[in-house]
C-alpha cells in the first residue's frame, strides 16, 4: 500500500483554513480529548451502599456489588464500564464517597437518609426491599419485663441500637409517638445486640432498639421471658435508593431507577440481587417517608 506524500484536495483545504498542519492536530487532539472526557466521566457513575453498623465491609461486598451494578447496566442498556459500586458499613465511609463527583446514585438506610439528605442533597426515587422482608417495617424497643411503662422511665437509661448514629431518628420518627424522651437519656451507636439484650435482662437501666429482623429472634432468645416489647415504631421505609446532587441527567437517572425496579423480572438478575441480599426494588412509599422526615425534622437538639 502506497501512502502519498502530498495532502488529498480535502485535507489540504482544511490546512489552508487553519494555517498549518500543527493547528490541526492540536484542533483534533482537543476534539478527542473532549470526547474521551465524556466517555471517562460515564465510566465513573458510582453507586454508593452504606448500611452503618451492618454486616460486610468494602472488600468483602465487592464482588456482590460488581454483580449488582453489571445486571443494572446490562438492563438500563448501558456500558458495564458506566456504572460501578461500593459498599460502606460506616457512616464516615459513606458520606466521604457520596461527596466525590462521581457519586450519582445512593443506597443507603432510612437514619441515614434523615441526617444528610440536605447536606448530600439526596433525592429518593425507589426502595429497597431485602429478602424475606417489607419496604416497610417498624422498629422495637425492648427492655427488661416492667421495666419501662412510658418514655419518662428512660431517664438515666442507656439506648442501644443501629440507628444510634441517628439520635433524631431515634428521638422523632421512631420514639417520638411513644413520647418525648429524656435529655439524660444517653443513645449509643452499636450493633451488639445480644451482650445488649443479656444486660436488659438482667435488670440493668439498658433499653435496646431492634430493626424488624432483630426484633423477630427475639423469642428464640433463651432468657427472651425476661425481656418485653415496650414500643413499635409505625411503619418506615427500610433503604431508599436515591440520586446524589444532580450529578446525572433526569434521563439516565430514570434508565438507571427503571432498570432496578425490573430486575426482579429477570432470571438472569436473580443472581445479583440474592449477592446483596435484596428481593426487589419498589416505589417510593411517599406517605411513610414524608411522616418520617416531618418526624424528624420536629426534633430539636
Amino acid at each position: 500500500m502506497m501512502i502519498s506524500r502530498h495532502p488529498s484536495p480535502g485535507i489540504s483545504s482544511v490546512v489552508q483554513k487553519y494555517g498549518s498542519t500543527q493547528t490541526l492536530v492540536r484542533i483534533v487532539a482537543g476534539i478527542l480529548l473532549v470526547l474521551v472526557a465524556s466517555v471517562d466521566g460515564a465510566e465513573r457513575l458510582t453507586l454508593v451502599v452504606c448500611a452503618p453498623g451492618y454486616p460486610g465491609s468494602t472488600v468483602e461486598a465487592q464482588p456482590a456489588m460488581d454483580g449488582l451494578v453489571a445486571a443494572a447496566a446490562a438492563a438500563a442498556g448501558w456500558s458495564t464500564q458506566e456504572l460501578t459500586g461500593v459498599y460502606f458499613e460506616t457512616e464516615a465511609g459513606g458520606i466521604e464517597a457520596l461527596s466525590r463527583p462521581d457519586a450519582a446514585f445512593a443506597l443507603v438506610t432510612l437514619p441515614f437518609f434523615l441526617e444528610h439528605r440536605e447536606a448530600l442533597k439526596l433525592k429518593p426515587c425507589a426502595q429497597a426491599v431485602e429478602i424475606g422482608r417489607n419496604a416497610t417495617e417498624s422498629w422495637s424497643l425492648v427492655a427488661g419485663v416492667g421495666a419501662l411503662a412510658s418514655a419518662a422511665d428512660l431517664n438515666g437509661w442507656e439506648l442501644r441500637s443501629l440507628a444510634g448514629h441517628s439520635h433524631r431518628f431515634i428521638r422523632g420518627p421512631v420514639l417520638g409517638s411513644w413520647g418525648e424522651l429524656p435529655e439524660n437519656l444517653t443513645i449509643t451507636f452499636s450493633g451488639a445486640v445480644l451482650s445488649s439484650l443479656r444486660k436488659a435482662a438482667r435488670g440493668e437501666k439498658v433499653a435496646v432498639l431492634l430493626d424488624a429482623p432483630q426484633a423477630s429472634a427475639l423469642d428464640r432468645l433463651p432468657f427472651a421471658d425476661k425481656l418485653e416489647m415496650v414500643h413499635r415504631s409505625a411503619p418506615l421505609p427500610v433503604s431508599l435508593l436515591c440520586s446524589v446532587d444532580g450529578r446525572i441527567s433526569e434521563e439516565r437517572s430514570t434508565e438507571l431507577v427503571a432498570a432496578l425496579r425490573g430486575l426482579d423480572a429477570r432470571p438472569e438478575a436473580a443472581e445479583a440481587l440474592t449477592g446483596v441480599r435484596l428481593e426487589r426494588f419498589a416505589a417510593v412509599d411517599s406517605e411513610a417517608l414524608i411522616r418520617a422526615e416531618t418526624a424528624f425534622d420536629g426534633v430539636v437538639e
